[in-house]
């Protein structure tokens, strides 16, 4: 088909972004290849509208084995010899769309992150809002949502020791669902997601490849509307039992000392993980889709290149140590094909069937490489106006006290959780020391160590809504305080950021403002 700026349009690239295309690869693309470029260019890939006030949030230290982004997720030293991995994300669109299956597979993909560098996960955490609870599409979302994740994590086997559950009204149409994932490792131990090696074959490890999924990339950076349930193949689908097999698979096929890389197939799929691996190591790929296991017929090149659907990896192997992968996926009854190799001229080939579907430099594709990157406008929001002159002493002081604090406990944001939590499994692992007993941080048993890890999820969105910069400095000290009075020392921080639309100039001032506060 001819690919045209409409074309491009419709995959959520601009016009400017079309032309820096056609520039990069000294020609037009085919649909295929710009495919590849709308998944890997989205602001879930990219960070093309935030990575440069992402990079002025404090990025070092002397606990950290990894450098910040780096990495699937963060890995910081606890002492004997072992470190903590740990990361949160988002998954808001999906679970908007389709609330159990999209939680559910927030949880999964968090928890791939986690032991897709050789570390096993321990324990999950959660950040939730949404809107009047009295409302029956909040209710719907609600029921939903929790479900989803307790149903993947109890599965899964990873207990759910914390998190928090705000409502407000802005939240109506776009819930919030930010999962958590904490593992251990063993210092020396960890797997990078960086392809090495030119001849090294390239593995498919995992569930089958399906077309749920497809364009969650750049779905995720979407403003959702009345017409987003259309977009409902976008949702994935997990399946946490599959999961597990794909965890205790991963951690045994890396103890064989074959495996080179590991990366995860989240977002974006193969193109995701073939481009950031390649570009990280320097190298490029040959791929035949062809041989991708799949579980729907005729599934065309930029589908397979662009599924989400879970419980993948990609993975790159000691040339001549492939009999030993294979064996352990076999042990597991998972799919594990070899569909390429590591290249030397830093361009990913997709093949079908021995046909050239696309051909990328690597680099071009990724953050940090040839991805755009922008500096938005902004501006203060108009409403600060209303903030600014509210007076709280202007406030009459009520005459009932009693009245007002029964009140009080009476609304959802202060009322007891104790209805959401218990629907998820806190004590899978005999590792929870706080279950049932009130804290300000989840204590948990960092197995195999004798140590304690303190862990908790904050932010007080209002604070954030009505001053960006104070209530980013104040959910960072919120969280080192929780910690703090839970017996812990504050180790490392990780961030989920949930904004509105960047292209909308006092929404990026919300965003910057927050930024420089947190830093």
């Amino acid at each position: 088909m001819e690919v045209t700026v409409k074309t491009a349009k419709q995959l959520r690239l601009t016009e400017e972004e079309f032309d820096l295309i056609k520039q990069k690869l000294g020609r037009t693309p085919n649909f295929t290849e710009l495919c590849a470029f709308s998944g890997m260019w989205s602001e879930h890939c990219s960070y093309k509208n935030s990575i440069k006030w992402l990079k002025t949030l404090p990025r070092e230290g002397k606990k950290m084995l990894v450098k910040a982004g780096e990495e699937n997720a963060g890995l910081m030293d606890i002492g004997d010899g072992f470190g903590v991995v740990f990361k949160i994300e988002s998954h808001n669109h999906p679970s908007a769309i389709e609330p159990f299956q999209g939680a559910a597979t927030g949880v999964g993909g968090i928890h791939r992150d986690i032991f897709t560098m050789g570390a096993r996960p321990i324990a999950s955490l959660n950040s939730l809002r949404f809107g009047n609870l009295k409302e029956a599409k909040t209710q719907h979302l609600l029921a939903g949502i929790v479900h989803g994740i307790g149903h993947y994590g109890n599965c899964f086997g990873v207990p759910t020791v914390g998190g928090e559950i705000y409502f407000e009204q802005c939240y109506h149409t776009n819930p919030l669902v930010n999962a958590m994932s904490v593992g251990i490792v063993k210092n020396g131990e960890t797997i990078s997601a960086t392809a090495k090696g030119i001849g090294n074959p390239v593995f498919f490890v995992g569930s089958a490849t399906g077309k749920d999924g497809i364009g969650g990339a750049s779905f995720a950076s979407a403003d959702i509307t009345a017409e987003s349930a259309e977009e409902l193949p976008a949702v994935q689908v997990g399946d946490p039992f599959q999961e597990k097999k794909l965890l205790e698979a991963c951690l045994e096929v890396i103890k064989t000392g074959a495996v080179v890389g590991m990366q995860d197939m989240g977002a974006a799929g193969i193109i995701c993980s073939t481009a950031e691996m390649s570009a990280k190591g320097e190298v490029g790929m040959r791929i035949d889709l062809d041989k991708v296991p799949t579980r729907q017929k005729n599934m065309k090149a930029w589908e397979l290149l662009l599924s989400e659907s879970q419980e993948r990896m990609l993975m790159v192997v000691e040339k001549g140590r492939e009999a030993d992968i294979q064996q352990v996926f076999d042990k597991w009854d998972l799919p594990c094909s070899e569909i390429g190799e590591v290249t030397d001229d830093g361009i990913l080939h997709f093949y079908m069937h021995g046909v050239l579907e696309a051909e990328l430099p690597a680099n071009e594709l990724v953050l940090g490489g040839g991805a755009p990157q922008y500096t938005r406008e902004y501006k203060e929001p108009a409403y600060f106006e209303n903030i600014k002159a509210f007076k709280a002493d202007a406030i009459e002081v009520p005459a009932d006290l009693k009245a007002v604090a029964e009140q009080i406990i009476t609304i959802p944001n202060i009322a007891n959780k104790r209805w959401v939590y218990v629907q998820y499994d806190s004590m899978v692992g005999a590792g929870t020391s706080t279950t049932n007993t009130p804290a300000d941080a989840a204590v948990v048993i960092a197995k195999p160590t004798n140590k304690g890890l303190a862990l908790t999820t904050d932010c007080n969105s209002r604070y954030v809504f009505a001053d960006p910069f104070t209530g980013g400095m104040i959910a960072v000290s919120e969280a080192a305080r929780n910690i703090v009075c839970s017996g812990g020392q504050p180790l490392g921080i990780t961030n989920c950021l949930n904004f509105g639309n960047p292209y909308d100039p006092q929404v990026y001032y919300q965003f910057v403002y927050a930024l420089n506060g947190s830093s």
